[in-house]
Formats: structure tokens, sequence, C-alpha cells
């Protein structure tokens, strides 16, 4: 069990926040050029419901990029069609 310290009062939790290995969906940026290279991880998630919500985020930041979201190897979504 973790502990954090907030405005005076100590709030424990009943788990360690997940590290980045634990967070199976990853939300893509592809790069500009259309070369099929992943430019970057814009967001990483647990939950798939977490992930699709980072995912639309991102569609409205990014309106003419590829974006996909993807479980491990899988595509769940992809922007591209």
């Amino acid at each position: 069990m973790t502990a954090h310290q907030q405005g005076g009062k100590v709030l424990r939790m009943s788990e360690a926040p997940a590290e980045p290995d634990d967070l199976a969906y990853r939300i893509e940026l592809w790069d500009e050029a259309g070369g099929g290279t992943v430019e970057r991880v814009l967001a990483r998630a647990f939950s798939a419901g977490l992930a699709r919500a980072m995912f639309t985020a991102a569609r409205g930041e990014y309106p003419d990029r590829r974006i996909t979201l993807r479980r491990g190897e899988k595509i769940i979504a992809d922007t591209a069609g």
C-alpha cells in the first residue's frame, strides 16, 4: 500500500501507480510525410475506455494526421481508414 500527502492529509492507495509496462494501450502519432513510422507515442492507458477517450482527444488535436490506438501489436483504431 502506498500513501500520498495532500493538503496536510495522508491519502492511502490500495495499489501503486501503474508502471509504463502495465499500460497495454498506446495512442500513436505517425510521421507527417507518410513514411510509415510512428513519430511518437502521445499517451498510454491501462483501460480500453480511457484509451478510447485519449484517441478521440488526439484526433481533435491532430485532425490531419494519422493516429492509431494499439494494444500490443494489434491496431484497434486507425484514423487512416
